[in-house]
């Protein structure tokens, strides 16, 4: 046992000295814009290794990409043969992939706990529970016991993301992917607040940036944005954004995943995720928030059925969105990436989206990676 936790500790230690070295520009430089545009990108991809012919590896190497997301499930193939299959390939997985990046990387997984969880029991990892059922319980120590336990293994694994906790309220419990899914701690904002903090408190100790969502509230939907646009314009109410502002002042870290979902009072033309009044003007200028926000999945229905390719990222980026995640797992695309550069820098080309705002992202990127990696 001594020896594994030498090895261990001595791994951990190796990857934080390396990534160290390649968070900071030199003195008086400037990374290029292609790798500023890379930091802005989060990908999925098939497969369990890290093999030289998985485009992944080229979007590392030669686009500069930011993070990349996981999960056990492929869905365009309906079988659970994706990326995740035990710990120890789990662990060797994100090693291999972080040694090939010059820059660190999100790694990033839904792990909620309950009906939501990419890392089961069956393929031998921790017992979880949804946040539903924490709710109901409403032990804060009992939330502190597994929130804790599912830090402590996304860490020893190599994740840094994890793309919970929800924060959306359970206002119409028939929410097909929310309410029904036990997702939502309650339809009770100060209950909600309590038990995120406890997360995201948890999380900072194992060095994994929480990411609340899905912002500005999903839960009151009658629809799934996976399938299709979901309107929230006669149920959504400004309760919802209470857990964001309660967190907000908290003094916790966390970043912020956008909703797929369109509310005419907000916004009278686009979804959230690319509404510049929903992400700039409520999150970052009412709400303060300065941490990085990422896109849902932007292959999902609800924004790749209505939208180009091209608009959805333009529209995005200027909305305030600093992370555009393209899982590959609603649609598999192995190009997305090299074709989500060119449209990034033709758009800059044009002057429809300025160095400035690239700029923006870039800053929010790296100050986040530099909390996480860095040697205190």
């Amino acid at each position: 046992m001594k020896s594994a936790f030498l090895c261990t500790l001595i791994t951990i230690t190796i990857c934080i000295s390396a990534c160290n070295r390649n968070l900071n520009s030199a003195p008086g430089s400037e990374p290029p814009i292609d790798e500023k545009i890379g930091q802005m990108l989060m990908v999925g991809f098939n497969g369990f290794e890290a093999a030289d012919t998985s485009h992944v590896i080229r979007d590392i190497r030669e686009y500069h990409i930011g993070g990349i997301i996981l999960f056990d499930y492929d869905v365009p193939t309906r079988t659970p043969r994706r990326n995740i299959e035990s710990p120890d390939q789990v662990k060797k997985l994100i090693s291999d992939l972080q040694s090939i990046s010059e820059r660190p990387l999100f790694i990033a997984v839904d792990q909620e706990g309950g009906r939501v969880a990419r890392l089961k029991t069956d393929r031998g990892f921790l017992p979880h529970v949804s946040a539903q059922y924490l709710g109901n319980l409403n032990n804060p120590d009992s939330t502190r016991h597994y929130v804790s336990a599912m830090a402590g293994q996304l860490q020893e694994l190599g994740f840094n993301v994890n793309f919970a906790p929800v924060v959306d309220l359970n206002t119409n419990p028939q929410n097909p992917v929310i309410g029904q899914l036990d997702r939502s701690f309650s339809s009770d904002p100060d209950l909600v607040t309590e038990h995120a903090s406890i997360y995201l408190e948890e999380f900072q100790k194992n060095n994994i940036l929480g990411v609340l969502k899905h912002f500005p509230g999903h839960g009151s939907a009658w629809n799934d944005s996976h399938v299709g646009m979901a309107d929230v314009s006669d149920t959504w109410d400004d309760i919802e954004l209470q857990p964001y502002n309660n967190l907000a002042s908290s003094g916790l870290p966390f970043a912020v995943m956008t909703a797929h979902v369109f509310n005419e009072h907000l916004d009278a033309d686009l979804p959230a995720t690319l509404s510049s009044h929903v992400q700039t003007e409520i999150l970052r200028e009412q709400l303060e928030f300065d941490g990085v926000l990422f896109s849902d999945d932007m292959q999902m229905d609800a924004i790749r059925s209505f939208y180009g390719l091209e608009f959805a990222i333009e529209k995005a980026i200027l909305a305030g969105v600093d992370v555009l995640v393209f899982a590959n797992n609603s649609v598999y695309w192995p190009e997305i990436v090299p074709q989500a550069v060119t449209i990034i820098k033709e758009l800059l080309e044009d002057g429809v989206i300025t160095e400035e705002r690239i700029d923006e992202s870039y800053r929010r990127i790296m100050a986040e990676k530099r909390r996480l990696f860095t040697v205190n």
